[in-house]
C-alpha cells in the first residue's frame, strides 16, 4: 500500500486498520517528493524533521489525525518560510506564527507539510510567475499546472502529497484543479478565516482545499471554516457536517446553467465534457434550468480594476523597512524603496501595482474604482436573482484544457481572460468547486478538464452533494489516476 496514493479518507482508514502510521506517510511523501518533484516543481521547501516529529505524536482518533497537508507558500505556518513565491521574501521572512487555518488543521490532528509554488503574490493564472522556480502540470510538462495554487494542484495530482491548502482570489483554486484533474473548492467569502493569509486582494481572497476526492474536501472544509476573532470579515454561522449531505441523491436539485457562459471561445472538447456531465447530472435526477447572468460581460474588466487597486494598497508595507529584500547602499529613503521594490517584485506583480495605484490616484478614483464597485453590485444581484431560482450553477471551470508553457506569457489579456468563468464567484462571494469531469485529447495528450458548481452564499453543502453526486456516478477517479 502506497500512502502517497491515498486519499483523506483511506489514509484514516489505514491507520484505525494498523496498516499504516503517520510516519509512514510523511516519509511515503518525502520519497515522492525526492523522485517526482524535481522535474515538476511543485514545492518550494518541506521540512521533513519537523513533519516527523509531528508525525510521532499524531493522534489518528481525531478527524484529520496524522494526515499531511501541503500548504501553498502565501499562509503562514510557525517557523517555516512564507516567500509567497516571490524574491522580496525568499530567504528572508519566516513565520513567527500559525494561520488560523493552520491552528484548525493541527486541531483536527492533520500535519502541515510542505510549501507549495505559486504565481507570485497569487497574481496569476497559469504560475509561471513563480519568482522562484516553474511550475509544470503532471499530465504534460510542456504545460501549465494553472494559477495562482498551481502547486498545490500539482503536487495533488502527482500523488507528492495527499492533499493541499489554496487560496482563491479569481479562479485560483478551481482553475488549477481543472488543469491537474483534481477537486478544488472555493468557499463563500467569510466562510474561512484569512488571518494568517498574505493579501492580494482582500475582499476577494479565500483560502480553500485541493483534493483528490469531493469527500475529501468536505473533510477540510469541515476543519479549517468557522468564525476566527482575528478575521473582521469571517462570519459567525454555524459550519455544517458537510459529510452528512453526501448522500449522491441530486434528485429534486435544481441547476442553473447560465447562457453567458456556454457561448463564443469555448474550446469544443472542454464544452463537450462540461455538457456531457451535466447530462450524468440529469440522468441522476436534476433538474437544468437555462439562466442569465447579464454583467457577466463585465466581469474581467471590474476584477482587474478592482483587484490591482486593493493590491497596490495590500503590497506596500513591502518596502525593505521592517522585513524582505533590501537594496544595498541606497542614496537615500526614496532609492531605497525604489531598488528594493524593484529588484524583489516580478513583472507581473509590478504591472498590477501600477494599474492599481493608477485607478486609486486623484482624478482616476471615480472614474474607474467606485464605477467597477458599483458593477461588481450588479454581478452580485445577478447571483442573487439566478439563486431564487436554482440550486447551483453549473459551467465550465476554464475555456481551454492546460496550455503550452509561455503561449501567453506575452499577452496579459490572453492570459486573464483564463478567468473568465470563474471570477464572478469572488467579485459576488459565492461559493464554488471544480471536480474532474473528462479527458480532453490535445495535440495528442489527454488533458483533465473540470466541471464547475457554483452555490449560493454559505451554500457549499449543495456543491458538493452535487458534486459527490457526479463524481460517483461517472468514477472518474478510477480513470484518471
Amino acid at each position: 500500500m502506497d500512502p502517497c496514493k491515498l486519499t483523506i479518507s483511506q489514509l484514516r482508514t489505514a491507520y484505525k486498520a494498523g496498516e499504516l502510521t503517520p510516519k509512514d506517510a510523511v516519509q511515503s511523501l518525502a520519497a515522492a517528493i525526492e523522485a517526482k518533484d524535481g522535474d515538476l516543481g511543485g514545492y518550494l521547501s518541506h521540512d521533513l524533521d519537523s513533519a516527523l516529529a509531528e508525525a510521532e505524536t499524531a493522534d489518528p482518533s481525531l478527524p484529520l489525525g496524522g494526515v499531511p497537508i501541503a500548504i501553498k507558500d502565501l499562509i503562514n505556518v510557525k517557523g517555516q518560510p512564507c516567500s509567497c513565491a516571490s524574491k522580496i521574501l525568499a530567504g528572508k521572512y519566516t513565520s513567527p506564527y500559525d494561520a488560523t487555518v493552520i491552528t484548525r488543521l493541527r486541531e483536527a490532528g492533520a500535519i502541515p507539510f510542505g510549501r507549495t509554488n505559486m504565481d507570485e503574490f497569487a497574481m496569476g493564472s497559469s504560475n509561471e510567475n513563480s519568482g522562484i522556480q516553474p511550475a509544470k502540470n503532471p499530465w504534460d510538462p510542456t504545460r501549465i499546472p494553472g494559477g495562482s495554487s498551481g502547486g498545490s494542484a500539482l503536487v495533488v495530482a502527482a500523488d507528492t502529497a495527499i492533499a493541499a491548502l489554496g487560496s482563491d482570489t479569481g479562479g485560483s483554486i478551481r482553475q488549477p484543479a481543472s488543469h491537474c484533474g483534481c477537486v478544488g473548492l472555493k468557499p463563500t467569502y467569510g466562510r474561512v478565516s484569512r488571518y494568517g493569509l498574505v493579501a492580494f486582494a482582500s475582499s476577494l481572497d479565500q483560502i480553500g482545499p485541493i483534493t483528490k476526492t469531493v469527500k475529501d474536501s468536505a473533510l477540510l472544509l469541515r476543519a479549517i471554516a468557522g468564525h476566527d476573532r482575528f478575521d473582521s470579515t469571517s462570519v459567525n454561522q454555524e459550519v455544517p457536517n458537510y459529510l452528512s449531505g453526501l448522500t449522491g441523491d441530486v434528485k429534486g436539485l435544481k441547476i442553473g446553467l447560465p447562457k453567458e457562459y456556454f457561448a463564443e471561445g469555448l474550446d469544443a472538447g472542454v464544452r463537450q465534457a462540461v455538457e456531457k456531465a451535466i447530462a450524468q447530472l440529469e440522468a441522476a435526477g436534476a433538474e437544468t434550468v437555462e439562466i442569465s447572468l447579464p454583467h457577466t460581460e463585465y466581469a474581467l474588466a471590474v476584477y482587474y480594476i478592482i483587484a490591482p487597486a486593493e493590491a497596490s494598497a495590500n503590497l506596500a508595507r513591502f518596502d525593505g523597512v521592517r522585513y524582505g529584500h533590501r537594496a544595498e547602499n541606497p542614496t537615500d529613503l526614496l532609492d531605497h524603496y525604489r531598488r528594493s521594490r524593484e529588484e524583489g517584485f516580478g513583472d507581473e506583480v509590478k504591472r498590477r501595482i501600477i494599474l492599481g495605484t493608477y485607478v486609486l490616484s486623484s482624478g482616476y478614483h471615480d472614474a474607474y474604482y467606485v464605477q467597477a464597485q458599483k458593477v461588481r453590485t450588479r454581478i452580485r444581484e445577478d447571483f442573487t436573482e439566478a439563486f431564487k431560482k436554482v440550486d447551483v450553477i453549473a459551467s465550465p471551470v476554464c475555456p481551454t484544457p492546460a496550455f503550452k508553457i509561455g503561449d501567453r506569457s506575452d499577452d496579459p489579456l490572453q492570459m486573464y481572460l483564463a478567468d473568465i468563468y470563474t471570477l464572478a464567484a469572488n467579485l459576488s462571494g459565492v461559493c464554488g468547486i471544480s471536480v474532474p469531469c473528462g479527458l480532453v485529447n490535445t495535440e495528442g495528450t489527454p488533458l483533465p478538464v473540470g466541471l464547475q458548481l457554483l452555490g449560493k452564499a454559505f451554500g457549499e453543502g449543495d456543491i458538493l452533494r452535487a458534486a459527490h453526486a457526479y463524481e460517483q456516478a461517472v468514477n472518474w477517479r478510477d480513470l484518471i489516476y
